[in-house]
């Protein structure tokens, strides 16, 4: 498993770095934004460890522009601020998990390990190559979407709620169910992050957001996808 880490704080990096390759990972290190931004497009990572306060280019516009360009690596963002608008505006631009530091080492690899189990880059056995409904298709392999022929952008994580959703079509699902099976780790801060993903998974794949006729509510219970 390769792992990039992109920031600027010397100690930390060497922290992280050797405990990192202490448990098996090849770690790449980048100490501005632009560097890890051409190092993300240039060479294949398992996941992405990305700092929020980075000189040349902030974590946010780095997350952003790599969504953009079409890469779903988990990215894991690391931010010394704890207010919920940082961490809104994280997940909003396609991060997948964030930590506010300081944090404990056995935390991020808890987290990591959780992003990693459910990269959507690891596709499994019960999904078929390309899956349509209505005007959308959803390539698992190449993790695209596209609607009337025209390519759909979703963060990594919208992409695997999606993913989660079609594979098990038909069955009713609980916010938590959702944040455990999906996000990996039970300790997001509310339901309403499900809530949230939701609705922009419809914004962008139903005919008529107000009235889904795929990612379905089941109301007192939770979300399935229309068999």
């Amino acid at each position: 498993m390769k792992i990039l880490l992109v920031e600027d704080e010397e100690g930390l990096i060497l922290t992280l770095t050797d405990r990192l390759r202490s448990e098996g990972f090849e770690v790449v290190s980048a100490k501005d934004g632009t560097a890890g931004f051409e190092a993300a497009t240039a060479q294949k990572f398992d996941l992405i460890l990305l700092d929020v306060m980075l000189p040349k280019k902030n974590g946010y516009d780095v997350c952003r522009d790599l969504r953009q360009q079409g890469i779903v690596t988990p990215v894991l963002m690391l931010t010394a601020k704890g207010e919920t608008i940082d961490k809104v505006l994280g997940l909003k631009l396609g991060a997948d998990d964030y930590l506010t530091k300081p944090f404990e080492v056995m935390e991020l690899l808890a987290r990591i390990e959780a992003l990693l189990r459910r990269s959507p880059a690891k596709a499994n056995g019960h999904s078929t190559a390309v899956f349509t409904f209505g005007e959308v298709s959803v390539d698992f392999k190449r993790a695209t979407v596209a609607k009337e022929d025209s390519a759909v952008e979703l963060s990594a994580m919208e992409f695997k709620l999606l993913q989660y959703l079609i594979e098990n079509r038909g069955i009713v699902h609980s916010r938590d169910h959702l944040l455990d099976q999906v996000w990996g780790y039970d300790a997001m801060p509310s339901t309403r992050t499900v809530d949230v993903h939701i609705a922009w998974l419809r914004q962008k794949l139903e005919e008529n957001p107000k009235r889904p006729q795929f990612i379905r509510t089941v109301h007192g219970m939770g979300y399935k996808f229309a068999e």
